[in-house]
């Protein structure tokens, strides 16, 4: 009998093992990083290597696993499959942590602040002032975003498109009058000095939200990254990487 209970008590702590999120991952040697192209998040340099404030992030992340880090441009609409199939281990790419993600993934902390904008021509942008303006406009959005339930929630009327990025270059081809964005990538994308000079952020804010990690349903991944999070919050690396970006002023204290 106290054979029979050594063993089952063995492999009991093997199936836990074998849940651990954190386990998996460094046994495969990668943190798969699902993302889309989203400055001043995720995007690619001039060597077509991805950077940005959260690349940089879950890449120092990666290598306190003693992992590589590995990312993977998905389907926004489509991110909590893509975790629950195992194609992506965690969504990290100014992810809003909406009721929808909070129900369907584990996530970490909030670690920025952000607000849905609507983005314009610039000669438009003084004649946009508030939701009853913004709303004589037609709208594109990326699908599955934030945006999009701005754009519902308002009663706009918008076209769904697969990135934050080209729902920006609909405004800039006139095929859209407007798009409703993160703040954060409108600062790096739109006004003088950026791609798109000729676009410019109203100052209709439609949501305030805050940026979190998405993990699958009940891994230990999500308090990992909490944890290192502090650490490198703790350390200046985090606002060190931020001022790289220009986000540093959306931090939040871990």
């Amino acid at each position: 009998m106290a054979c029979m209970m050594s063993l089952v008590a063995c492999g009991s702590g093997s199936a836990g093992a074998s849940d651990s999120d954190v386990a998996y991952i460094k046994d495969k040697g990668t943190l798969v990083v699902g993302i889309t192209d989203f400055a001043p998040m995720d995007y690619k340099n001039d060597s077509g290597e991805w950077i940005g404030f959260d690349a940089d992030m879950a890449t120092k992340i990666a290598s306190t696993l003693g992992v590589k880090v590995e990312f993977v441009e998905i389907d926004w609409d489509n991110k909590i499959l893509e975790l629950e199939n195992k194609s992506i281990d965690v969504v990290w790419n100014g992810m809003t942590l909406t009721d929808e993600v909070k129900n369907s993934m584990e996530c970490t902390k909030p670690y920025l602040n952000n607000a849905q904008v609507v983005v314009v021509s610039a000669d438009k942008a003084a004649s946009v002032t508030d939701t009853s303006s913004a709303s004589a406009l037609t709208y594109a959005v990326e699908a599955g975003s934030a945006g999009e339930a701005a754009a519902a929630d308002n009663g706009f009327e918008y076209t769904s498109v697969s990135s934050q990025s080209d729902a920006v270059m609909e405004v800039a081809a006139g095929t859209s009058d407007a798009c409703i964005i993160d703040l954060l990538m409108a600062g790096a994308m739109v006004g003088e000095g950026t791609s798109y000079p000729e676009l410019a952020t109203t100052s209709v804010e439609l949501t305030s939200e805050e940026y979190g990690v998405g993990c699958r349903k009940g891994s230990d991944l999500a308090a990992y990254i909490n944890d290192q999070f502090k650490t490198l919050y703790d350390d200046g690396t985090v606002n060190k990487i931020a001022e790289i970006y220009g986000v540093q002023y959306a931090i939040l204290p871990q």
